[in-house]
Formats: structure tokens, C-alpha cells, sequence
């Protein structure tokens, strides 16, 4: 094997602790819907299938060029590829324990589980919508919240016209459930 796809350190990297990644609860599924489970593949399938493969022959040119200590191709290539390989991992292992829920196929439900879609009344009187999802799909600017948030253990269980409390850093919050339904929930991207 070439020197230049040889590890030049013996650090441990944990693939589960890359810093932007969502930690799911220990002893869990990965809930994910089809959507996100698409948009996960999707990067994955880009990462191994284009991307590697052009830093790689990337690295195989720059190892060519001789003298390695002062070749930033080379240098940036590797920790490149290192980072590569690690999310690569990462996505190989949350598609591997995925639990695809589709939401838009549970049909009418009344109470609020993974893949609903939940209007609520919070206190100051003003309505939100939120839609339950997994982990690495979770964009509370979008209102998506995912199945760990506080919220969402708040919501489930809970159906129209059911009052739940929210424990949040300004105290506690009631919060009235409005409506329930199950439909495709669209990610941005996906």
C-alpha cells in the first residue's frame, strides 16, 4: 500500500463524536423518515462515489511531487480525507441502524407520535407548528423538532385539545394541542 493512504497518526477517532452531529439516546433506534433516510443516502452516496475518489487521485498526485513535509496539497488532502472517512462512518452507521417511519402511511391518528405534525397554542396565545422528526433531520428554524427534543417528549401521547407542560430554561410553559395529522414531511434539500 502506498505511503500516502497509511494513517500519519495513531489517534483514536470516535465516529460518533464528530461536533455538529445529533447524539441519539443510548439503546435507541434512529427513527428517520423516508426523506431524511433519502437525503442521508444521498450525501453518502456523493461522498464515496465522487468525492473520495477525487482527493484521492488528488493525494496520488501530490505524493508524486516528492517532498511531503512542505506539500500543502498533499497535507490538506490527507486531513481532508481523514474528515471524509470519518463522515463516512458516521452516515454508514445511521443508515445501518435507521428506522424508516413514514409518516404520510400512518394515517389518521389522534394522538402525537413520531411524524406527526403538531399545531399547538403556547402561552402568549400565538399558534406554532411543528413536525416530529429524526435526529439528523431536526431544523427548529423550520419547525422540525426532533423525537429527543424536550419538546416532543412534552407532545407525545397527547392529542386535539390536550394541554402539556413544557419544562423550558424560562420556567415551565403549557402549551394546548390544536391538531394532529400525518403527512409527508418535505426537508430542504431533500
Amino acid at each position: 500500500m502506498s505511503k500516502a493512504f497509511t494513517r500519519e497518526n495513531d489517534e483514536a477517532e470516535d465516529d460518533d463524536d464528530l461536533d455538529n452531529s445529533p447524539k441519539l439516546p443510548i439503546g435507541t433506534k434512529n427513527y428517520i423518515t423516508p426523506a431524511g433516510f433519502r437525503r442521508l443516502q444521498a450525501e453518502l452516496d456523493e461522498l464515496w462515489k465522487i468525492e473520495r475518489p477525487a482527493l484521492v487521485k488528488t493525494i496520488t498526485w501530490a505524493a508524486s511531487n516528492g517532498d511531503r513535509s512542505e506539500n500543502g496539497d498533499y497535507i490538506y488532502g490527507k486531513k481532508r480525507l481523514r474528515e471524509m472517512d470519518r463522515r463516512i462512518r458516521f452516515l454508514r452507521k445511521r443508515l445501518e441502524n435507521a428506522a424508516v417511519v413514514d409518516p404520510a402511511a400512518r394515517g389518521i391518528c389522534a394522538q402525537i407520535f413520531f411524524g406527526a405534525t403538531v399545531t399547538v397554542e403556547r402561552g402568549d396565545g400565538l399558534e406554532a407548528t411543528y413536525s416530529i422528526v429524526g435526529v439528523d433531520e431536526a431544523d427548529a428554524g423550520r419547525g422540525l423538532i426532533s423525537w429527543v427534543s424536550p419538546l416532543a417528549l412534552a407532545l407525545f401521547k397527547a392529542r386535539a385539545d390536550d394541554v402539556v407542560t413544557l419544562r423550558g430554561p424560562g420556567g415551565l410553559e403549557e402549551l394546548v394541542v390544536i391538531e394532529v395529522v400525518y403527512r409527508e414531511i418535505i426537508l430542504a434539500g431533500g
